[in-house]
């Protein structure tokens, strides 16, 4: 029952096309599915367990040393996490091995400027939750992102909201975040498919589900303004391969290495929002099966390959890009916002924050 990539563009159109002009969700399984999916949905849900830990608390200056790096003065670049379990770092012990604080390191090390990083993430969140989070994050008066990155949607899944419903939130909060000059990299839902207790028929309509609502949500993250990275890397083929590595202990959330992964794909796309990455390397290349594709294709193709990006052009086309993943440099540990040496590089201005220039 394997969906090509054109009726899969469909599919995702008008489940992004619903959210756009408020509709309902897309039926996508037929009623005589439903007892078997509870069954099965409950039994993963006991194998998998699941776990009560609190992620560790990322938040700070990273590169803290480029502050004063060639003798002038440089603002911290300031970039906000935003999601559910995943994006909050749920499953590792360190605040250095959220991908918060990976990313962080990393755009730090490339940017040579010291990169402050708040997360107001929370584990169990759904799509309609990124509202609250919005408001959390720009409720600081002065403070306005420069980056954002969201990771979304596979709790949205496994509760079973209307992808469109899910969509529109989604673009909502893109839409909040852009309108204050802020760049934004959505991680779409992660292949569900790939969670190793779920069994037959349930792993095939995880996947087909997650893979419909990231690529949805592709649509209108790009027609929004902002850029995507799919993360079927996330739990997609690598995690299949290597379970024992890239799954945490509960079988459900990353370990270490699998957030590394997922940041190392991230890290790229990140960097391109602000700049920072080679402009030569904006062209397609076909060599590496990049392209300008029409958005809802390019979002199909996207959802079916983990770290792909999928950016805007022009009009309906979309830039696919499969960037060259960049080694990470080791993690630190986070400076305090507060601290000396970084506060008066920390950039706050006066003047309200995002909250209020996004309503």
């Amino acid at each position: 029952m394997k969906m090509t990539r054109a009726a899969s563009a469909r599919v995702a159109r008008r489940i992004a096309t619903a959210a756009a002009y408020g509709g309902g969700g897309v039926g996508l399984l037929g009623g005589a599915l439903v007892g078997v999916l509870f069954t099965e949905a409950q039994l993963a849900k006991r194998r998998v367990g699941g776990s009560e830990e609190v992620p560790p608390k990322a938040d700070g200056v990273y590169g803290a040393p480029f502050a004063l790096a060639h003798g002038q003065e440089r603002r911290a670049l300031r970039l906000a996490f935003l999601g559910d379990s995943t994006a909050a770092g749920q499953g590792v012990r360190r605040a250095r091995q959220t991908p918060g604080a990976l990313l962080a390191s990393g755009l730090a090390a490339v940017a040579e400027r010291p990169v402050e990083l708040r997360n107001v993430a929370l584990s169990g969140a759904q799509s309609d939750d990124l509202e609250r989070q919005v408001t959390a994050l720009c409720g600081v008066r002065g403070y306005t992102p420069d980056v954002v990155v969201i990771m979304i949607g596979a709790n949205d899944v496994t509760n079973r909201m209307p992808p469109a419903h899910s969509v529109r939130y989604l673009s909502e909060a893109v839409t909040r975040l852009r309108a204050t000059g802020a760049e934004v990299v959505v991680g779409t839902c992660p292949d569900l498919g790939t969670i190793e207790p779920v069994a037959q028929p349930l792993r095939w309509i995880a996947r087909r589900l997650s893979r419909q609502l990231a690529a949805a949500q592709t649509i209108a993250v790009v027609e929004d303004g902002g850029r995507t990275v799919s993360l079927g890397d996330l739990l997609g083929p690598e995690f299949a391969a290597n379970p024992r590595e890239l799954f945490g202990p509960d079988h459900y959330h990353p370990s270490a290495e699998g957030y590394a992964t997922a940041a190392m794909a991230i890290l790229p796309t990140l960097c391109a929002s602000l700049g920072l990455w080679p402009t030569e390397d904006e062209r397609p290349d076909a060599a590496r099966r990049e392209g300008i594709l029409p958005v809802a294709r390019a979002a199909a193709e996207a959802a079916a390959e983990g770290g792909t990006e999928v950016a805007a052009v022009r009009g309906p086309w979309a830039l696919l890009k499969h960037r060259r993943r960049r080694r990470l440099p080791e993690a630190e540990e986070p400076v305090p916002t507060g601290t000396p040496q970084v506060a008066a590089t920390a950039g706050e201005e006066a003047g309200a924050g995002c909250a209020e220039d996004g309503a």
